[in-house]
């Protein structure tokens, strides 16, 4: 067993890169030695800024030799009078054998001529060796380059190549690499520090690396820095604001990680805390650092309260330069924020009225007019919302002011310098300016959630201005004939989906979605006349595409995907659904209840063996009451009036309209699989196939009534098992 290492030594890789090809590097790894059938233990890929590196212990001297026997010909056509033809022949030289070494065997269908094939092994450096340069080559990523006169394509220029197996050397040169890359036992450490690294064995690799100051290993790289920074933070009895995201990108812009502190100038401190974070996190992978016991407030003018005037960030310069990069940062940082302030003065200088106007010069999209149309229309959809919702009159003066003013910081300076802004210094420049906090709060918050994870909007107005933005944003697309497609989705439409409905959930609003669109889509066929909208058409589509957007958020929240299918799925009619979206949320929650409890299997056993044979009647799915359907004076047998004593009781829950509906459903379909057992089996059971075809009928109209019933909480026939 040997170990192998490979370490790609290029110029500063950019930051996103390692992350997306230690993934790629280690597939095609693993799907070359299962191909070779080449025996290995663990697999590590790990990364710097300025190397890929790839480790393989416990790996196999060569492959096993294979033998297998390859069918060829039909003895009849391999040979004649006793001599091979030239079918033969050429299976022999297919297989590398003489013609006189094949087989005839019997088989099923009759003789054919077989090869007795014998593939030697080989050996891991041979292998090893054709590998590398492919391994290299399939990695893929973003803005690819090539240097020089080669042909060579990779994210940044490859300098040197390391690739040894145990101690020794393998023979690899990186021809179309300009100037040709050799592979040997040399790597490189700090940029900083001149001079080779020799890698004596490939088990010495982070060691050596680790002696002359380099952290190889990404992943306890990333450890250190998470570690450093809570640490230091928590010593100046702050929150650092540094996301996933950041961390990621901080891992990989450093080799050698060095914790740096800094401070933010007092006069900085007047403008707003995102600001400032935005500044430090997006512009300059700074970490922010809030007062751990300080309450946000989202609209507050200033970072005074929140802030600290300190940040941390991650250096990959030497410890003893460590002060000359603190006072470097702290210099770049202010010029930063000195152009914030800026355009923070600037933009107060207009009222946000003026710049709303301005958005009449800025085009949305192609043939949907301006930012400004966009927000007219956006307008009409919070007026229709608010028809639906029976919120407070307060809450609806807010909504509609927010939604008349919602986008007016599009056209800011602070949001043309950093877009991440939008809606936050809407709703900033707003509350400045005299606007009530209800309105500024909207503004700020009909951009939420922005994401999966995202926070929801807190406020109804807020609300209100989120969803009527989603409706507007669909039924514009959508008009205008584009549609998302597999990956892609350039308007983020999947996205607006989801958000529309996670916000019905979120306040547990009753918003009938199909009347919405239906009367969304003719008047967006009035006012987008040259789009062609075909009203009835794109409501239809619309709302499938908001099925599809609720079955997929379902299961992202853990839902089986059978029981998403049950209360939302194809077979379930579109205006269950849509009617209102909370309803069918808490369905699908009451089943994952029931399902854990174990209590949804006696529930779907009484309903499935019931809706089996209600399907050879033709009660229409829509009853849900027995008695104009069922005659009890054609009842033959006590369980047949034990039945209708069950559809009876279930019936008021059925079509009631209270919270605990479906529960006391789940409960009472349970309570009737005794009745419902007595009905098909025991003394006291009926034949429902009768040959009177009134008693039939009867009976199927009794078991479909049950079916109906059971519908109102779900599609009992999607669930599995």
């Amino acid at each position: 067993m040997s170990t192998f290492l490979l370490e790609i030594g290029t110029e500063e890789l950019p930051a996103d890169f390692a992350r997306l090809a230690l993934p790629q590097l280690e597939q095609l790894v693993q799907r070359d030695l299962r191909e070779a059938r080449l025996g290995h233990g663990a697999i590590q890929c790990t990364s710097t800024p300025r190397r890929l590196a790839l480790t393989i212990r416990d790996l196999e001297a060569r492959t096993p030799d294979l033998q297998e026997d390859r069918k060829g010909p039909p003895a009849g056509q391999a040979f004649s009078d006793g001599l091979p033809t030239a079918a033969a022949i050429g299976f022999a030289n297919r297989c590398g054998l003489a013609p006189e070494a094949l087989e005839v065997r019997d088989t099923p269908k009759g003789p054919f001529v077989f090869a007795t094939v014998l593939e030697p092994g080989r050996s891991a450096q041979e292998l090893l060796t054709v590998w590398i340069p492919q391994w290299i080559q399939g990695l893929q990523g973003r803005r690819f380059m090539r240097w020089g006169e080669g042909d060579s394509r990779f994210s940044r220029p490859v300098r040197w190549l390391v690739a040894l197996l145990d101690d020794a050397v393998l023979p690899v040169v990186l021809e179309s690499c300009d100037p040709p890359v050799v592979a040997g036992r040399d790597s490189r450490g700090h940029r900083l520090l001149a001079g080779a690294v020799p890698i004596a064995h490939a088990e010495a690799y982070a060691d050596a690396l680790a002696a002359v100051g380099v952290q190889v290993e990404r992943r306890a790289r990333s450890q250190w820095i998470h570690q450093a920074v809570e640490q230091a933070a928590g010593q100046l009895g702050a929150q650092p604001d540094c996301p996933p995201a950041l961390y990621d990108e901080l891992t990989d812009l450093v080799e050698a990680p060095l914790l740096l502190e800094g401070q933010v100038q007092d006069a900085y401190l007047d403008l707003p805390a995102e600001v400032l974070s935005t500044v430090m996190r997006a512009h300059q992978r700074y970490v922010p650092l809030y007062r751990r016991d300080a309450e946000r407030d989202p609209l507050a003018l200033d970072a005074r309260n929140s802030l600290m005037p300190r940040f941390l960030c991650i250096g990959n310069g030497l410890p003893e330069s460590a002060a000359t990069v603190q006072r470097g940062n702290e210099r770049v940082l202010k010029a930063r924020l000195a152009d914030a302030e800026f355009f923070v003065q600037a933009d107060r200088a207009v009222a946000s009225i003026d710049r709303r106007d301005q958005l009449e010069r800025v085009t949305f999209a192609e043939g949907l007019g301006s930012l400004l149309d966009r927000v007219e229309r956006l307008e009409w959809c919070t007026d229709a919302l608010l028809d639906q919702l029976a919120l407070e009159p307060a809450t609806a003066v807010a909504a509609r002011r927010a939604a008349h003013l919602c986008k007016h910081d599009l056209v800011s300076q602070m949001v043309g310098e950093f877009p991440e802004l939008q809606g936050v210094m809407g709703g900033k420049y707003l509350l400045a300016e005299g606007e009530g906090r209800a309105v500024a709060l909207a503004v700020l918050e009909h951009y939420l959630p922005r994401g999966a994870g995202d926070d929801l909007p807190s406020s109804e107005a807020g609300s209100v201005v989120a969803l009527a933005e989603r409706l507007e944003l669909l039924l514009s697309i959508y008009a205008k004939g584009e549609r998302p497609s597999g990956s892609s989705d350039p308007y983020a439409l999947r996205r607006a989906g989801n958000g529309l409905l996670q916000i019905l959930w979120s306040q547990g609003w009753a918003l009938d979605l199909l009347a919405l669109l239906e009367r969304a889509t003719a008047h967006w066929s009035q006012i987008l006349p040259a789009c062609g909208v075909d009203a009835p058409a794109l409501a239809l589509e619309l709302a499938d595409f908001l099925r599809q957007r609720l079955l997929s958020l379902l299961e992202e929240a853990g839902v089986d995907p059978d029981l998403a299918q049950a209360v939302a799925g194809d077979t379930v009619p579109l205006e269950r659904v849509l009617r209102d979206p909370a309803d069918a949320r808490q369905r699908a929650d009451l089943l994952v209840a029931l399902r854990r409890s174990g209590e949804l299997a006696a529930v779907q056993a009484v309903v499935t063996r019931a809706a089996r044979l209600a399907e050879k009647g033709s009660l229409a799915p829509t009853v849900l009451t027995a008695a104009a359907v069922v005659d009890a004076a054609l009842f033959e047998q006590p369980s047949e009036a034990a039945m209708l004593q069950v559809l009876n009781s279930l019936e008021p829950i059925a079509t009631g309209t209270s919270a605990e509906r479906y529960g006391l459903l789940a409960q009472g379909l349970t309570a009737g699989a005794s009745a419902l057992a007595a009905f098909f089996d025991g003394d006291q059971s009926v034949m429902v196939m009768a040959d009177d075809p009134a008693v039939r009928s009867n009976r199927l109209n009794l078991l479909a009534v049950l079916r109906n019933q059971a519908s109102v909480l779900a599609d009992f026939s999607r669930l599995s098992g």
